[in-house]
């Protein structure tokens, strides 16, 4: 018997509706896209999708206006966009860092960009380390320290004194500060990596059996100024093709509201009421051990988060991390609280009767067991992600209107040489709520397996996709 038998009959049911879209590249559904847009190049937020492609899906979408949600909404690309064409949208976001953003983005909307433009025009000369203080120095989590150079750990604390005590515009304030905090990676010895930071062998805590050298590291005045400016300029632009804060298929009409929850969408998804959402566009944490409160450990840092903090956001993020402990309970207790006791276990039997997914865990547990994986906890944080995935794609087929649609961004992932179809397993969880799995959208070149496991089991892409479910206007039967 094959031991991927369930993958591949998986495959065959979905073969007709698998296709590569040549339209579709890597500069679309990663942040890539963003680098010339004005305010999406302000902060590196690498795990979001380009606002060209979400105009895109919207182009394509049968309803002109509606209502959008983004249940990992992260900076807010998804809801800003919708409501720049008139729709009305929801943001869903649990990281301190997107919140962050969403909030400087309508600061933005809001100020008086000539003041701004007079307060950066004032401190573009100012000496930053003379005005240090110990009381607004930055403040470091344990896996920080030491990220920056002495004189720019100097400046920071300056700059934040300045703004602090001599600002008292709180939109100008909030724009500075968002400034600094856009910069703080660049002049560190860090860069981020996948699943942590990369230290620059200059650092005192640098590791890893290659030195890695991120080249010349600006100073904190440079990298501020520069930040600085660019916000000035891209504020200031009024007659561009891409305006900053209103499309142009709406200049003429009346931009939509857009709304935002802070918070993990498995507890604020089953507040949202049936049939309510037009249109869902997204993109979920992949099943790939990326653990983003590591990699954006300096900009939560800077935000307040303290070290208890940043582990209950670690547990609070959708299982994507050997790290994160199981979290059914809590979910489960969620639905008996609000009535909804037949929920979990139609959840739960939906997430057992999947079985591809069920051939790769046995799998992936036997090679726990024999010691071939490089981690015991990936068969758990598999089996988690997609048994809270599982409770996700519940909700969006519940809270779908008829005739709505879930436009959602993933990928496939391997470990210890087996291929885990992360689409397949998600459309047929979609399937079995009564969405239609209408098309999983390739891009037309996959991703490669890491290093180490290329090491093992050769070169070997997986794929990279958009899926469409679709709610059918009519019950199926």
């Amino acid at each position: 018997m094959s031991p991927s038998r369930h993958r591949e009959a998986l495959r065959g049911r979905f073969a007709d509706r698998i296709r590569v879209d040549a339209k579709l590249d890597r500069t679309l559904v990663s942040f890539q896209g963003n680098r010339r847009v004005p305010f999406a190049r302000w902060f590196r937020y690498k795990e979001g999708f380009s606002e060209g492609w979400v105009r895109d899906v919207l182009s394509t979408t049968p309803q002109k206006r509606g209502f959008l949600l983004d249940p990992f909404a992260g900076v807010g690309t998804a809801p800003f966009v919708a409501a720049g064409r008139g729709w009305d949208a929801i943001g869903i976001e649990l990281l301190p860092v997107g919140r962050a953003v969403v909030e400087a983005r309508q600061a933005a909307r809001q100020v008086d960009r000539k003041v701004f433009e007079r307060w950066v025009d004032r401190i573009s000369t100012m000496d930053w380390c003379s005005r240090s203080s110990h009381k607004y120095a930055f403040p470091h989590l344990p896996i920080t320290k030491g990220a920056f150079p002495p004189e720019t750990e100097l400046a920071i604390s300056g700059y934040r004194a300045f703004c602090r005590r001599a600002v008292k515009d709180p939109l100008v304030r909030g724009l500075l500060e968002f400034a600094c905090l856009c910069i703080l990676e660049e002049v560190s010895y860090t860069r981020k990596d996948g699943q942590y930071l990369r230290w620059d062998r200059r650092a005192d805590r640098a590791r890893g059996s290659k030195a890695f050298h991120k080249g010349r590291i600006p100073s904190f005045s440079e990298a501020i100024a520069r930040q600085l400016r660019r916000m000035c300029g891209d504020m200031l632009t009024d007659g561009s093709e891409q305006l900053l804060f209103e499309d142009s298929a709406c200049r003429e009409g009346v931009p939509g509201r857009c709304d935002w929850r802070v918070g993990s969408c498995l507890r604020e998804l089953p507040r949202f009421s049936d049939h309510s959402v037009d249109l869902v566009v997204t993109s979920p944490p992949y099943c790939n051990r990326y653990d983003y409160t590591r990699t954006y450990a300096l900009e939560l840092a800077f935000l307040g988060v303290d070290a208890a903090g940043l582990k209950d956001l670690r547990q609070q993020m959708l299982s994507c991390t050997v790290e994160n402990r199981e979290k059914i309970d809590e979910i489960e207790d969620l639905y008996i609280q609000a009535g909804k006791n037949d929920v979990p276990g139609k959840v739960r039997n939906v997430f057992e009767g999947q079985g591809a997914l069920q051939e790769v865990l046995d799998i992936l547990e036997d090679y726990r067991d024999r010691d071939l994986l490089n981690n015991v906890n990936v068969p758990k944080m598999v089996r988690n992600y997609f048994l809270e995935m599982c409770f996700v794609v519940y909700e969006l087929a519940r809270v779908l209107r008829p005739g709505g649609r879930v436009v959602m961004v993933n990928d496939n992932v391997r470990y210890g040489g087996q291929e885990v179809p992360v689409d397949l397993i998600l459309s047929d969880f979609a399937e079995s709520f009564g969405l239609c799995a209408s098309r999983i959208l390739c891009l037309p070149r996959g991703k490669g397996n890491s290093s180490q496991q290329m090491g093992h089991h050769g070169r070997s892409e997986l794929r990279k996709c958009v899926y469409v479910w679709e709610k059918p206007k009519r019950p199926t039967r």
